[in-house]
């Protein structure tokens, strides 16, 4: 007689805003039995923590491919995986300039019409200090917001703008990298993003650089007020980093940032993402 056993999901929540434990064995991950769950749970949950699983990048990129990624146009290289670091080693100083932004509250792909869906880290290598991972759920912070402010929101659009984000981290650039950051561009788009499932995030993070409509004044209570009320300790989700930590969140409707750490320290996590299905609306 044959005997057939069904692998299910296994998992427990970390916080009741944000926040899943995945437990599943690497190899059960690995099988792809359990992609739908996996995925279904990321949407509820918006950050999935997987502990110790020590994915090779191999791993990680038949992962996060069984999930709906394409890990052959990963990274701005060209390569199957990104690499996480400021070391000058790894990438050009343009790059770490980008990734410094890193270290401010953010959405990835604000300058495109189709942000990526998630993303997956690894860690590889400690930082001597600091480095934990921020995340805050902007679907269950616009959830909670009174009917009242909902109203006053729901029909406001944003302009994104990388060069925006560069100023948080180099406040007096040279017009050589001003102009390099402003040729990037720039996205309006709206303040409550309306899914196709019918749920509602809000798009906030450093690129935002004003509310249409609003003056400067205005505009920036509106953006920093909500984003002090989305990144508060209801829904918020810090990661302290072990080797071998792999964590996955929702790009549509989490914020997240890296805490700061020492630059030279080596610190290194590998990047997967998971390709984006819908555009800001």
């Amino acid at each position: 007689m044959n005997v057939m056993t069904t692998t299910k999901l296994r998992y427990e929540i970390i916080k009741e805003k944000i926040g899943a434990r995945v437990l599943n064995t690497k190899e059960e991950l690995l099988s792809g039995a359990l992609s739908a769950e996996i995925n279904d749970l990321l949407e509820a949950r918006g950050v999935l923590v997987f502990k110790q699983l020590h994915f090779t990048e191999d791993e990680q990129i038949v992962f996060t491919n069984q999930l709906g990624g394409n890990a052959t146009e990963i990274g701005v290289d060209g390569g199957a995986i990104f690499s996480i670091s400021l070391d000058a080693g790894e990438h050009h100083r343009s790059v770490i300039e980008y990734l410094k932004g890193s270290l401010f509250w953010h959405v990835d792909g604000t300058m495109n019409p189709v942000p990526v869906r998630g993303s997956i880290l690894t860690s590889k290598v400690l930082p001597t200090w600091g480095g934990n991972t921020e995340f805050a759920n902007c679907y269950a912070a616009y959830d909670d917001l009174s009917q009242e402010v909902k109203d006053k929101i729901d029909h406001l659009r944003v302009v994104h703008a990388m060069w925006v984000s560069q100023l948080y981290h180099t406040p007096e650039p040279s017009m050589e990298q001003l102009l390099d950051w402003q040729s990037k561009g720039t996205q309006e788009l709206p303040l409550v993003w309306t899914h196709r499932n019918g749920r509602k995030s809000l798009v906030l993070g450093n690129t935002a650089r004003n509310v249409v409509g609003q003056d400067f004044e205005e505009s920036a209570r509106t953006l920093h007020g909500l984003r002090e009320h989305a990144t508060s300790e209801p829904y918020h989700y810090a990661h302290e980093w072990e080797v071998g930590d792999s964590v996955m969140w929702d790009n549509t409707g989490t914020l997240h940032r890296a805490m700061p750490y020492d630059p030279d320290c080596g610190r290194l996590l590998k990047r997967t993402i998971l390709l984006g299905e819908e555009e800001f609306s």
